[in-house]
Parts: structure tokens; sequence; C-alpha cells
């Protein structure tokens, strides 16, 4: 196995142990491991779709686990947000940005029954390091009242995004969903 997909199973296995700090509140600076769980997962992000391209090492697992590897943070963030009534994250936006997830999940599953892959666009890239921003924001949770503002401004921008990207999909893949 290569490193860039080593890396993706690390990010893999350290989404147990972000939501053990997310939600185990009575554990010392739970706040701070988590964040700094979430941002570890985020660079091996990077790095592995970085290594992967730089070293010819694209390989069909990578493509099929590096975007199921950001789903499960990112929905695993979410779904910690909601459980703690302080964040500022509506139960409306982990909707819209978890059913985006499974559509495109679907998108993907039909394109590969018809041999086709459907590549990550850049607005799927784009909308992906948006919500690890807003994530990562959330996690950390400031008090301060200009951190609240930002909080609100990074939802609406990842939820945004999420719409633009999921009908950006919708329509350069839209043929993929014909009978042929």
């Amino acid at each position: 196995m290569n490193v860039p997909n080593r890396l993706t199973l690390l990010r893999v296995g350290i989404i147990p142990l972000f939501v053990v700090a997310m939600l185990w509140k009575s554990l010392p600076y739970s706040d701070y491991i988590a964040g700094g769980l979430f941002i570890a997962a985020c660079v091996t992000d990077f790095f592995d779709g970085y290594l992967a391209r730089r070293n010819n090492q694209v390989t069909t697992f990578g493509k099929f686990m590096d975007p199921l590897a950001d789903k499960l943070l990112v929905s695993s963030a979410l779904i910690c947000f909601l459980v703690d009534e302080t964040r500022m994250m509506p139960a409306w936006g982990v909707i819209v940005i978890i059913s985006r997830e499974f559509i495109i999940s679907g998108f993907r599953l039909v394109a590969a029954e018809k041999g086709v892959t459907i590549a990550a666009s850049y607005w799927g890239k784009v909308k992906t390091f948006v919500q690890m921003v807003m994530s990562i924001v959330l996690i950390f949770h400031f008090s301060h009242p200009v951190f609240r503002i930002i909080e609100v401004i990074l939802i609406d921008a990842a939820v945004i995004l999420t719409v633009i990207s999921l009908i950006d999909y919708i329509i350069k893949n839209r043929n993929v969903m014909k009978d042929s």
C-alpha cells in the first residue's frame, strides 16, 4: 500500500478519536484535542492527494476512499455540532450538507456501474475546504463576538457552496443518469 493510501486510512482512523474528544466534555481540553485531531486529518487530506499526483500513485482505492474519508470526517463533525447546543450549526444546514454527499455518492455508484469515473470538481474541492475551515472554527468555538459572526459566515458559505457543487455535479454528469 502506498503512502497516499496510508494517509487516507490514517484520516479514517482519526475520526473515532476526534468524535470521542468532541463528545467527552469531561476530558480536559477536549475541544483543543478534537481541534488538533481534526486539523491533523485535514492535513492528511491535503498530502494524500498531493503525493498521489506528484508520485503518480493515483489508485482506484484512493479514488474511492479519499472522498469517502472526507465525507466521514466532515459528517462526523457536523453531527457532533448538533449535540452541543452552544455551537451555531443549524440542523437544516447539516441535512443539506449530508444530503448532498449521499446524492453525489449515488451519482458515483451509477457512473461506476457504467464504467465512468466522476472526478472531484473545482466546486467540490472549494466546498470541502470551506466545510473543513468552518468545522475548525466551530470546534474551537471561541466566545468572542467576532468569532460568532465568522461562524455564521462560514456556515452560510459552506451551505451555499454545498448547493453550488451539487448543481455543478448534476449538470456536468447528467448523462450518467440516462439509460443507454
